[in-house]
């Protein structure tokens, strides 16, 4: 009997996941080179600064690893936007007007930048000299952060769309390239997704001081990366959440069906619950096993215990989100938020009570933490995308309008084709990652100072003082 891989998968299923599967292993790249970038950004500035050698120990450290998540990023997103062509031809060509220049600015801006400053960031420093250097490794992490902009300013026009006209070919024309840009829902995404790749990054390196502490408490490169991760996440978490709390806000504005499902609230309520916990069920239109907390929801959305918040059932089937997935994606967000919230605390009290680089529990919850940013950053992801179905860009253009004339076994063969190429090069990628994480930092050695610059020529730094009082003469 023949056997079909793709029977029982349509076009438009096979072309979600496809575009899925490939942003998912792109943005979690970015999401650590925004933050690392500016990790670096800040070591080099401090090495100039205190022309302490930890600092520049630090940013050797931490460079490579910088260097091979940005180049994943840039392959990983090339592959992807070729999507747009062989599976999104109609989108492609509905929004080209709008999208296109956008991206276009992103690579005439971010990339050009990033790459005309990157090999002087990571080869430079002894050709061009401190300040160059410096101004270098400062254009890579601004960089990073325009790429941002553009992106999230055309994904948040799909969300929000404002700006345009509708030609006569059915494309949207643009009207207004400000309401563009600035659309209305932009600066909290643009906000809420750079705080986020600093938190990722953030647990990233508290998890390998972390592990470096562990083995080896006195070792102060690891006590240094460990207290700078600590630091960021004590205080950019708590800003995150208020960041968040507006983002949802304008949410509930703009895209109050998302917010239902991501709520799983299928009556339209005054004082709605906070639904913590249950299983959403489209098909019988209510949320099965549900933990709530009374009209907690309603005070969270609309800082009101007798707001309405309007359920799933106000839309038609076909004009609504299924609600299963962003009601899980949500939780998770949130609740490593939470988690990112109580280590940051926790790492608080530690500093207070002298024992940060003592504390073993904390570092293992920081080991275990590691991967959190990143798990949280692709459960926001998911919510905002899937919580905007079933249109691309919202209320206007539908997902299986967009769609290009393709047969769903052509679809289907180029994702298996990516899945079984993404994971063993991607894959070799991040074991490689794994690896020079690993690597024990050392202080920097006396043959390495003696080609780094220094504030008085031929003079090299003298004593140092550790974090844990033993001195190191470096």
């Amino acid at each position: 009997m023949e056997v079909k891989l793709f029977d029982g998968f349509s076009v438009e299923l096979l072309a979600r996941i496809q575009f899925a599967f490939t942003v998912s292993f792109h943005f979690i790249f970015p999401a650590f080179s925004i933050g690392t970038a500016s990790y670096l950004a800040v070591l080099n500035a401090l090495w100039l600064w205190k022309r302490d050698p930890i600092y520049l120990k630090l940013f050797e450290y931490w460079k490579p690893i910088f260097a091979i998540t940005f180049g994943m990023g840039v392959v990983s997103g090339i592959v992807m936007s070729y999507q747009f062509g062989t599976n999104w031809a109609v989108f492609s060509d509905k929004v080209g007007p709008v999208i296109g220049p956008l991206m276009g600015y992103e690579v005439l801006t971010a990339f050009f930048l990033e790459a005309g400053f990157l090999g002087i960031a990571l080869f430079g420093r002894k050709r061009v000299g401190d300040g160059l250097h410096m101004f270098a490794v400062a254009m890579v992490a601004f960089g990073t952060l325009i790429s941002a902009t553009w992106i999230l300013s055309a994904n948040s026009w799909m969300q929000t769309p404002q700006g345009f006209t509708i030609g006569e070919n059915g494309q949207f024309l643009p009207a207004d390239w400000w309401k563009i840009i600035f659309n209305p829902s932009f600066p909290y995404r643009l906000v809420h997704t750079v705080l986020a790749a600093f938190l990722t990054t953030a647990f990233g390196v508290g998890a390998v001081g972390a592990y470096h502490l562990l083995r080896d408490k006195s070792n102060r490169q690891a006590r240094v990366m460990f207290s700078m991760a600590m630091w960021m996440a004590a205080f950019v978490t708590p800003i995150q959440i208020f960041v968040g709390d507006l983002h949802g806000i304008n949410t509930l504005e703009h895209q109050p069906a998302k917010i239902a499902a991501m709520e799983g609230h299928y009556e339209t309520h005054r004082g709605a619950p906070l639904i913590l916990f249950g299983i959403p069920d489209d098909e019988a239109e209510v949320t099965r096993y549900a933990v709530e907390i009374p009209k907690l929801g309603s005070l969270i959305l609309t800082h009101s215990l007798d707001g309405e918040i309007k359920g799933l059932k106000e839309w038609s089937k076909n004009d609504r989100p299924k609600a299963l997935i962003p009601f899980i994606t949500f939780r998770i967000m949130v609740g490593l938020g939470v988690l990112m919230l109580l280590v940051g605390l926790w790492s608080l009290w530690a500093r207070w009570k002298g024992c940060l680089y003592d504390s073993r529990v904390l570092h293992r919850a920081s080991v275990l933490m590691g991967p959190s940013g990143f798990i949280a950053v692709l459960a926001g992801w998911y919510t905002t995308e899937v919580g905007r179905q079933p249109y691309t860009v919202y209320g206007l253009l539908r997902t299986s309008d967009s769609l290009s004339p393709i047969a769903a076994p052509a679809v289907g063969a180029s994702l298996l084709a990516f899945i079984i190429v993404y994971f063993v090069v991607f894959g070799a990628g991040v074991f490689y990652l794994l690896r020079l994480m690993r690597r024990t930092p050392v202080l920097v050695e006396d043959h390495e100072l003696d080609h780094a610059p220094t504030r008085t020529a031929g003079i090299t730094p003298g004593p140092t003082q550790d974090l844990s009082g033993v001195r190191h003469d470096v």
